[in-house]
């Protein structure tokens, strides 16, 4: 063990191995980061396509339409729609992108998905007087929508979307698929200059599990501060 651990420490600090891990941290971060606001925003519209009354036929299409998009994002693996969009679909269109990109976008659809539900469960936990009110003083369903009824919705999410940050943080391991140098694949290129595994991969799942506890402690002070905001206001 103390020789697994002496030749850890070797290609991490007398090796520059830890510049392959700050990378691979930032790129595990910006992954998820970027991931999580591009799901934010397509699953606030899936969300609003999703509860918007179904009097006419264009939102009843564009349902259909969100409903194969939802099925297909949260039917298949991360790294299956990782693999398609990189060796498949990129080369379809003759585009050439950097992978980490490729990665943000695929990330971003894919949370895109999982949001949308997060989404529909927050609007519709906000007392429909809201929307009425906002429909009562002139503004369209959109602008209603946008301006009372979601930021009040974000309150009751907050949580959920904060576990949806996390899983996006330890899903990023997967993207060495697509030769992005994240966390996961920086330990494993220590681990591989002597074989010897060990070591890297403990630190490894010490290390997410450090950023996992930092989500979750931001989660809960933005959470502390709402609540102290509500309190404020309802004096």
């Amino acid at each position: 063990m103390e020789k697994q651990w002496n030749n850890f420490c070797r290609e991490l600090f007398d090796n520059g191995g830890y510049k392959d891990v700050l990378n691979g941290l930032l790129a595990t971060v910006e992954i998820a980061v970027f991931g999580l606001i591009i799901g934010i925003i397509i699953g606030t519209l899936i969300a609003m396509v999703k509860v918007v009354p179904k009097y006419k036929i264009l939102p009843r299409i564009l349902e259909k339409v969100v409903d194969v998009y939802v099925g297909f994002f949260r039917g298949t693996p991360m790294v299956v729609q990782l693999l398609l969009g990189y060796f498949v679909l990129l080369p379809l269109l003759g585009i050439a992108v950097d992978s980490i990109i490729v990665a943000i976008v695929i990330f971003g659809l894919n949370s895109g998905a999982y949001v949308s539900e997060i989404m529909r469960a927050g609007i519709q936990s906000v007392d429909s007087g809201q929307l009425e009110a906002g429909r009562a003083l002139g503004l369209s369903y959109g602008k209603t929508m946008m301006r009372i009824v979601i930021p009040q919705s974000i309150k009751n999410i907050l949580p959920t979307l904060g576990n949806e940050f996390i899983t996006l943080i330890k899903e990023t391991s997967v993207v060495s698929f697509i030769a992005v140098v994240d966390l996961t694949k920086a330990f494993r290129q220590i681990g591989a200059a002597h074989y010897e595994y060990l070591v890297p991969y403990v630190v490894l799942a010490l290390v997410y599990l450090v950023l996992v506890m930092l989500i979750a402690l931001g989660v809960k002070m933005i959470e502390r501060r709402f609540k102290r905001s509500e309190r404020r206001y309802s004096k």
